[in-house]
């Protein structure tokens, strides 16, 4: 069996993101400012890579402080309760990262299409690589069930959620 090589996150290039239509005419981007990540593989294309990353739910900033207070609420992530989300691969085939998800207390298995953009050296000698992933899910899976109707009948907040994981790695 080949040597495992760690990666390890390089936060400065990186970003846990998500998107989600606000009264179903608009797009909200939320960051996830405290994050971490890791992956472990046996070769240069990270095909049957171990990959990980979690995200502290109290670090949720949407550039608006009212929302990011409600999404910390038990509306939402109860980030009090739940202080953390995270993300465990069970397979990657260079194009597509299946893992298992946990937000709050329920875990689900979902589906990532992955952009791996390749591995270079830097000018100071380290070794990096870097991947853009992306996948949809379904909040209410995830007991992130608040909603609200306007007088008019929309929807306040969709119920897909777009997740957008843009990682860069160094070589330990």
């Amino acid at each position: 069996m080949a040597a495992k090589t760690t990666w390890n996150i390089d936060k400065v290039h990186s970003e846990i993101s998500f998107k989600v239509k606000h009264m179903m005419i608009s797009t909200v981007t939320g960051y996830f400012e405290d994050f971490n990540a890791t992956a472990e593989t046996s070769n240069d294309d990270f095909v049957n890579a171990d990959f990980s990353f979690t995200a502290k739910t109290s670090s949720i900033n949407t550039k608006n402080g009212d929302r990011d207070g409600h999404l910390k609420s038990d509306d939402f992530f109860n980030a009090e309760k739940y202080p953390e989300l995270l993300f465990k691969s069970t397979s990657f085939d260079g194009e597509t990262l299946v893992g298992d998800l946990t937000i709050r207390d329920i875990t689900k298995e979902i589906k990532m299409y992955v952009d791996f953009n390749g591995i270079v050296v830097d000018p100071y000698g380290q070794t990096k690589a870097g991947f853009e992933a992306t996948g949809t899910i379904n909040r209410k899976d995830f007991n992130l069930t608040w909603s609200a109707v306007t007088d008019a009948g929309s929807i306040v907040v969709s119920d897909t959620v777009k997740l957008i994981v843009d990682l860069e790695f160094n070589k330990e």
